[in-house]
């Protein structure tokens, strides 16, 4: 069964789109079948990965709203082993659409919306990733009701740990409300500059702060994936013997890795904590 990892940063900016879409495409270059749902109303993933939104018919917005079933909103890349659910602008007002639904049906808890139609489908991928927007509402809510774990990408710049505590919070209060086995995937380092010192500086206090949640893997600040999404590509299309897909397939490797130490019963203590 296929494993929901939602990327979660209320703070914009910190990659977390790019790390969507290219973590993705690294795990189905890697053999994984991978689905990546794009949650964020600014449709950032799905126009990085090539479709164009005037051609959508549907999207993740339809699927929460109960418009469609969300194996019609599923759309086959044309990279290897990757598929996406498209974002639509109309989530930008679905926030009010989905209180009312919570509240109007009694068997309805906050984030089902997602979370039941996500498990009709997870038996088909390895790895079902969830772009999430920067902001913790209840699109987030239902992104972190319907996950595994939250993988948090954190940027290599001065502020960088403001929010983290809220973030966290909610994640705890995920897990005591509405998903007691939701885990921390991980903590991304993103956006390093090498010849900064606040950069190292950062990498220093996020590794102290978080420990062994912090991956291996840093993504560095590149030109090049900027540049990627404007065509339409994954960076491991674009330019794949560059830093950034070097460092996006070392990050995808991880990620497996470490669900292989998962279900040998090896990895502990993933519960967030503050």
């Amino acid at each position: 069964m296929g494993k929901v990892i939602s990327l979660v940063n209320q703070k914009g900016g910190v990659g977390k789109t790019t790390t969507s879409i290219n973590l993705s495409s690294s795990l189905g270059y890697l053999g994984k079948k991978v689905l990546l749902i794009d949650l964020d109303p600014q449709s950032n993933s799905t126009t990085g990965l090539g479709l164009n939104k005037g051609e959508i018919n549907k999207s993740i917005y339809d699927v929460i709203t109960h418009s469609a079933d969300i194996k019609e909103a599923i759309i086959k890349t044309k990279f290897k082993n990757l598929s996406v659910i498209p974002s639509s602008i109309y989530l930008s007002g679905a926030e009010i659409e989905l209180i009312q639904t919570a509240s109007q049906e009694k068997n309805f808890a906050p984030g089902d919306q997602l979370k039941l139609q996500i498990e009709s489908i997870r038996d088909r991928y390895d790895y079902i990733l969830i772009d999430c927007p920067p902001a913790l509402g209840m699109l987030t809510t239902n992104a972190l009701a319907a996950s595994d774990s939250v993988l948090i990408p954190v940027q290599c710049e001065y502020y960088s740990l403001e929010g983290i505590t809220q973030l966290l919070n909610t994640i705890l209060l995920t897990q005591n409300k509405i998903n007691p086995k939701l885990d921390i995937e991980g903590v991304l380092l993103t956006m390093l500059d090498g010849r900064t010192l606040v950069g190292l500086e950062v990498v220093e206090d996020v590794r102290k702060f978080f420990k062994e949640k912090v991956f291996n893997t840093i993504i560095p600040r590149l030109v090049r994936l900027v540049e990627a999404p404007s065509h339409g590509k994954p960076i491991i299309e674009y330019d794949p013997k560059c830093r950034g897909a070097l460092a996006y397939i070392n990050l995808a490797k991880e990620v497996i890795e470490r669900d292989g130490n998962e279900e040998e019963g090896t990895r502990e203590g993933a519960r967030a904590t503050v």
